[in-house]
């Protein structure tokens, strides 16, 4: 998964430097067909899923109550891969210098760069985390399946809302996926190797994603 992300985001890098992808104008144009006031008003909530002025606050509140009930671990992790995240995006941003479309609905666009979304990477890397850390204490199958969907499911309307609102081309939300799972599996294999050698100590440690 890591090297099909690595290999995507690489293609769609070498594109945008090249100039804009020929299918950001015609899927923006396809997504904003859609538009409707209803939906307009659901994805500019949805959209604040992968916003700071969100993420910030509650995710200070998840990484204290996991902490406060034991899971230190799970709580280091949350905040590493929210960190991390936000790391990678505001570096990558800096590399491209790409501009930002112009928003729909009489938006004002952020001032920052648009290449990859921060607001995809964000949603990936703090509701797909925090839903496997749920999910490693879950008995219940369902329960474990219906909590990974829905991190999915949140991170893929996050996405979809920045090209619906035109804050961002379809080619910087795949980035921004691409670059999402290429960090998580980092992470995912760092933590594996820590585990693995907690192990070896005689100290296993419990799972939590």
């Amino acid at each position: 998964m890591a090297a099909a992300a690595l290999a995507l985001f690489a293609w769609l890098a070498v594109c945008v430097s090249r100039g804009a992808p020929a299918f950001d104008s015609t899927i923006r144009g396809g997504v904003h067909s859609l538009a409707s006031p209803v939906l307009t008003w659901a994805m500019r909530g949805i959209t604040l899923l992968g916003s700071e002025w969100l993420l910030i606050p509650f995710g200070l509140l998840a990484v204290w109550r996991l902490a406060a009930t034991g899971r230190k671990h799970a709580a280091a992790l949350l905040a590493v891969s929210a960190l991390g995240g936000e790391a990678l995006t505001q570096i990558l941003k800096a590399m491209f210098h790409r501009s930002r479309p112009e928003a729909y609905f009489g938006l004002n666009n952020p001032e920052n760069y648009s290449f990859p979304s921060g607001h995809t990477i964000a949603a990936c890397c703090f509701w797909g985390v925090l839903a496997a850390i749920l999910a490693a204490r879950s008995k219940s199958g369902w329960a474990k399946r219906a909590l990974y969907a829905l991190g999915m499911a949140l991170a893929a309307a996050v996405g979809f809302s920045r090209v619906y609102l035109g804050m961002h081309y379809p080619s910087d939300v795949l980035a921004g996926y691409a670059v999402a799972a290429i960090w998580l599996a980092a992470m995912r294999e760092g933590y594996g190797v820590w585990l693995r050698r907690g192990s070896r100590r005689g100290k296993p440690i419990r799972s939590e994603c």
